[in-house]
C-alpha cells in the first residue's frame, strides 16, 4: 500500500475548504484532478473517507480517524523539511543532565549577539550522547568521552565535582568531603549518563547502586539510604528541597566537551566553542 502525502493533503483541503471546487483552488490544481485524488487515496485503503451529497461534504467515522492521522503526518512531513532546509539557521545543543550549569542562563543571552541569524535551542534527552546519536541536535555538551570515532568533541571547560545528599545528612553540615570518606556509604551511580564511574576509587571501593533517570537519583538520595557524586553544574541545575551538595575537594575535575559529528559539523559550532570556553574561563 502506497500513501502519497499529496492525497493526504488534498483530503484535508476538502475538508477544510468545504467543497471539492474550493479545494481545486486552493491546490491549484482542476476539479478533475482532487476527484481522482480523493478516489486513488480511498481505493489505497480500502475505505469510504467522505460522502459527498449536493450540498455538503461530510467525514465518514473512518473519515474522521484518517483526518486525524493525515493532520499529523503532514505536520511532521513539513517538520522535516524544515529541519532539512533550515540548516545553518538554527543550531540545537543537547545535552542529558543539566546544560551548562550556571553557564546556561548567560550563554543563552549572549548568543544572539556572537551568532545573528543563528536561532539557538536547548534540547534535554536522556542518552549517552546527549541526542546526538538520536539526530536530535546538531552539538552536545557531554562530561564524558564520546566513544565514537565518528564524534568529535573539544573540552570547553571543567567543573568541580560535588557530593549530593540529603538535607539532613551530618555531612550537609560540613564544608567539603573527602573521597575516601564515600567509601563508607552507598553510591548511587546513573548508568547512562552520569559522569561517575567506580575508577574514581582505585583501592577500597563504596558500595554501588545504579539507576537510569536524574529525577530518581535525586529522589533516591532524598531518603537518605545513599549518595552521589557529581558535576557542579548539577548543583546550580537541580538546586531543590531536601537535597544538599558539598565539594569533594580531593576529586579530580570532570571536563566539559562540545561534540559534533566529524564528518557534519554545524558552521555555528566553533563560535559555540569559543563562547563557552570564554564563560568558562
Amino acid at each position: 500500500m502506497d500513501i502519497e502525502l499529496r492525497q493526504l493533503r488534498c483530503l484535508v483541503a476538502i475538508v477544510d475548504s468545504g467543497t471539492f471546487t474550493d479545494a481545486a483552488i486552493e491546490l491549484d490544481v482542476s476539479q478533475a484532478a482532487v476527484s481522482r485524488t480523493l478516489a486513488s487515496l480511498e481505493a489505497a485503503l480500502g475505505v469510504r473517507l467522505l460522502r459527498r451529497t449536493s450540498r455538503e461534504v461530510a467525514l465518514t467515522a473512518t473519515g474522521t480517524r484518517v483526518l486525524a492521522h493525515a493532520r499529523r503526518l503532514l505536520a511532521e512531513a513539513e517538520d522535516l523539511v524544515r529541519d532539512a532546509t533550515s540548516g545553518h539557521t538554527r543550531l540545537r545543543i543537547g545535552y542529558a543532565w543539566s546544560a551548562i550549569g550556571r553557564h546556561t542562563q548567560t550563554f543563552q543571552r549572549r548568543w544572539p549577539s556572537v551568532s545573528p541569524g543563528v536561532e539557538l535551542q536547548l534540547v534535554h534527552t536522556h542518552s549517552a550522547t546527549a541526542g546526538l546519536a538520536e539526530g536530535l541536535c546538531d552539538v552536545a555538551v557531554l562530561r564524558t568521552e564520546p566513544g565514537d570515532k565518528r564524534i568529535e568533541s573539544v573540552i570547553v571547560g571543567l567543573e568541580r565535582r560535588y557530593c549530593a545528599m540529603a538535607a539532613d545528612d551530618p555531612w550537609s553540615r560540613r564544608r567539603s568531603i573527602r573521597l575516601a570518606e564515600i567509601t563508607a556509604r552507598v553510591l548511587l551511580i546513573d548508568r547512562r549518563t552520569g559522569t561517575t564511574s567506580l575508577d574514581l576509587w582505585p583501592d577500597e571501593q563504596p558500595a554501588v547502586e545504579y539507576i537510569n533517570d536524574i529525577e530518581d537519583w535525586l529522589t533516591a538520595i532524598g531518603t537518605g539510604r545513599c549518595v552521589g557524586v557529581t558535576p557542579e553544574s548539577t548543583v546550580s541545575h537541580y538546586g531543590r528541597q531536601g537535597i544538599a551538595y558539598r565539594q569533594i575537594r580531593d576529586a579530580p575535575p570532570i571536563p566539559v566537551r562540545l561534540a559534533w559529528w566529524r564528518d557534519d559539523p554545524h558552521p555555528a559550532a566553533p563560535t559555540a566553542v569559543r563562547l563557552l570556553t570564554d564563560l568558562y574561563r
